[in-house]
């Protein structure tokens, strides 16, 4: 099978590595920080009342723990960059595409927008009586 299978097992009996990750979130991100948790969330696409979403940031040091994280971060990334990718596209890692994009920009020297997106940008601008980006 390729791709990734969901955490702890196949796509057929899951696991609990899944289950325990969802807790941990649920945990951090509304008990911990007294937003809604579980059941208590609004249901999808409901505003009945205030969605509530906690959030939490926590701050490691790595150096607190063993020496070397950087050179064996790399070594995770290539790991997984070296896998045989499913498709022709080539395995990605978090932060990937957005570093492909930003090349793109700097070498175009600008941020590509589609038509519509300008053509949008323009009509507001003269909506609210300001000036218009230009092109570069």
């Amino acid at each position: 099978m390729a791709g990734l299978s969901p955490l702890g097992g196949t796509e057929e009996s899951s696991g609990y590595k899944g289950y325990g990750l969802a807790m941990m979130v649920e945990v951090l991100c509304g008990v911990l920080s007294g937003g809604a948790f579980g059941l208590t969330h609004r249901p999808a696409r409901t505003h009945d009342k205030p969605a509530d979403y906690g959030q939490c940031f926590i701050a490691i040091d790595p150096d607190n723990f063993s020496e070397g994280f950087t050179e064996r971060m790399q070594s995770l990334i290539d790991s997984c960059r070296n896998q045989e990718p499913a498709d022709q596209d080539p395995v990605l890692v978090a932060g990937d595409p957005e570093r492909h994009h930003q090349a793109l920009c700097d070498k175009l020297g600008g941020i590509p927008y589609h038509p519509a997106q300008i053509r949008i940008s323009k009509d507001l601008a003269t909506r609210y009586k300001v000036t218009p980006m230009k092109p570069l």
